[in-house]
């Protein structure tokens, strides 16, 4: 039964209680990202130095591994029945429609943006959404902040709430017809249009809801769920607590504080050395100021400034600092390309970047399998809203394609794929591209799993195929090749037939510059000859029997060709064989 809309408010509400402290996480990380490290210790800086005096450590990480997780998997619809042509070709072409829900919506690019709220809040919302104006399906990735997903003991995200604020005169360019309850009824003349308003779109099995809870919870949008089923997946970081996931960079936002003000207090002692008071002789009356200025003194040693010094121990707490902000995030310095000189060795920068490698890996697992749920969901939707044959245009493995498919007929129920990092999850390409070839050449694997495990989209039979076709062009340019070669040999030796084959390479080689193919020009600079018909025998005429070898009149004589048929003059016709079975 679905659920009212004061019912929603009030679960959205206690969802909302329960992760404050999440939700407080997500601020300190979006301001520390954001360089405004101000707001959340306003009294850490020093005076006239409001903004850090250092690298954003944190935002640097979490580019760096958001580029690196924003790569898609490879997408593969399998078949059981992997010896029948028609099964693994049905497959390919769900291949193909999966293949356009992502390039359709873009998540290519989406990605990026999502693989940083992965890391920074330990979320990533992936809603799976109809566009009926285009009749296809479109997929998503939200802002995790501000989202509320509900999980059952299965671990099933059952519900999804996410808040939104918006002013008052955005509201009115999309819900114009509503004006008047977002503005309360005010006189345009004392409306704040910058005032924000709160909104709560609100998903589950059942229905879809985005109502505002300021305005007595008044609805602006509600629609039965048609797929009967969550169309939102929400992967979640691992960590030690479900219910209360945490980003990569809640434990070294202080750490990264601590930095700014040590980098601020070093710069401040740094600038008081400078400008420290000057210290002169009494016999000094007159003080001149600024550079190159002369002080007139009978003990031109006594002049100095006074010493302020600094602690050594400072600047190794300023690298200790360092150190702990790479530990607490897992990010090696040799990322960065600092390695110190004891560790310049191969072996020394795989350990180094052996945990880096170990949480790509997890994360790529993660967004694995989030990525079948979401795919299956496209599937789903596609057939059920919009059954009726549509053509759409995309690119695949670097091809551009046009697909014409009908979702009842070609989908037919399986929504099943397969999403897969292959072999370069937690590998660096030259590691997993010896690992693969070591694997197929001893018999581990076959070439199509190897080309299905790629970290990139192919259609692997229509790759198959194209493979086969060079192999088979490169034959028979090597079979012509050959050929030419024995040009000299058999004019040498007086054939007859050199002059027409040199003659016919020559065509050959005018058509593929002309951009025919190497086949086409074969076909037709060498025709087929035609079968010639067997000869008839007339009704009533008898045809002439031959004497086997070994006859009633003996052997052949020395020298008479052999009986039987001979060599271009085609075999006996069914008259001679009845003849010879009648006597």
């Amino acid at each position: 039964m679905a659920l009212s809309v004061t019912q929603i408010s009030n679960k959205v509400g206690s969802l909302k209680r329960a992760a404050t402290r999440r939700d407080g996480r997500m601020a300190d990380v979006l301001a520390v990202r954001s360089g405004e490290m101000e707001r959340i210790a306003p009294d850490l800086f020093p005076e006239g130095f409001s903004k850090p005096m250092v690298a954003n450590f944190i935002d640097v990480v979490a580019r760096d591994l958001s580029e690196l997780l924003a790569p898609l998997p490879s997408f593969n619809c399998a078949t059981m029945d992997v010896n029948n042509p028609k099964a693994k070709k049905a497959a390919d072409k769900r291949t193909l429609i999966a293949n356009n829900y992502i390039y359709g919506s873009g998540l290519e690019t989406q990605m990026y943006s999502a693989a940083d709220w992965f890391l920074s809040y330990a979320l990533m919302p992936i809603i799976v959404e109809p566009d009926f104006k285009d009749k296809v399906v479109r997929i998503r990735v939200e802002n995790p902040m501000g989202a509320y997903p509900e999980y059952d003991r299965f671990g099933r995200c059952v519900s999804y709430s996410k808040t939104y604020e918006k002013t008052i005169r955005e509201l009115i360019i999309d819900y114009p017809e509503y004006e008047r309850i977002f503005t309360n009824g005010e006189s345009p003349d004392l409306v704040n249009y910058d005032k924000k308003l709160t909104l709560i779109k609100y998903y589950d099995k059942d229905q879809i809801v985005l109502f505002m809870p300021e305005r007595q919870d008044f609805i602006l949008e509600q629609a039965s769920n048609p797929v009967g089923k969550l169309t939102v997946v929400v992967p979640i970081r691992p960590g030690i607590d479900p219910s209360d996931p945490r980003g990569q960079f809640d434990d070294i936002i202080w750490v990264q504080l601590a930095r700014a003000r040590f980098s601020m207090l070093a710069l401040e002692a740094v600038e008081k050395s400078v400008q420290a008071p000057l210290v002169v002789p009494n016999d000094v009356d007159d003080m001149p100021f600024g550079p190159d200025a002369i002080v007139r003194t009978n003990t031109p040693g006594g002049v100095r400034r006074v010493g302020l010094e600094l602690p050594t121990g400072a600047f190794t707490e300023q690298q200790l600092l360092s150190n702990e902000t790479c530990l607490g995030s897992r990010y090696p310095e040799g990322r960065s390309g600092n390695l110190d000189a004891s560790i310049i060795t191969g072996q020394g920068v795989q350990a180094l970047l052996g945990s880096f490698d170990t949480q790509v890996k997890a994360a790529q697992q993660v967004f694995a399998q989030a990525f079948e749920r979401v795919i299956a969901l496209a599937f789903e939707m596609d057939e059920k809203l919009f059954p009726e044959t549509k053509t759409t245009r995309g690119v695949f493995n670097g091809a551009p394609y046009v697909l014409e498919y009908t979702p009842g007929v070609d989908i037919n129920g399986d929504y099943t794929v397969q999403a897969r990092y292959g072999l370069m999850s937690g590998l660096d390409p030259s590691r997993a591209l010896i690992f693969s070839l070591q694997a197929l050449q001893a018999g581990l694997v076959s070439r199509d799993f190897i080309m299905r495990e790629l970290p990139w989209a192919m259609n692997v039979a229509a790759e198959q195929e194209r493979i086969e076709v060079e192999k088979l062009r490169e034959n028979l340019s090597s079979a012509i090749a050959a050929s030419a070669q024995a040009l000299p040999q058999m004019i040498a030796t007086g054939q007859g037939n050199a002059p027409e084959l040199l003659s016919k390479l020559a065509d050959i080689i005018k058509m593929r510059q002309k951009g025919k193919q190497i086949e086409d020009a074969v076909m037709e600079t060498f025709p087929q000859p035609k079968p010639q018909p067997a000869a008839q025998v007339p009704a009533g005429v008898a045809a002439p029997v031959e004497q086997t070898p070994q006859g009633p009149q003996g052997p052949a004589p020395e020298g008479a060709p052999p009986a039987g048929p001979q060599p271009g003059g085609g075999g006996a016709d069914i008259a001679s064989i009845l003849a010879q079975l009648g006597g």
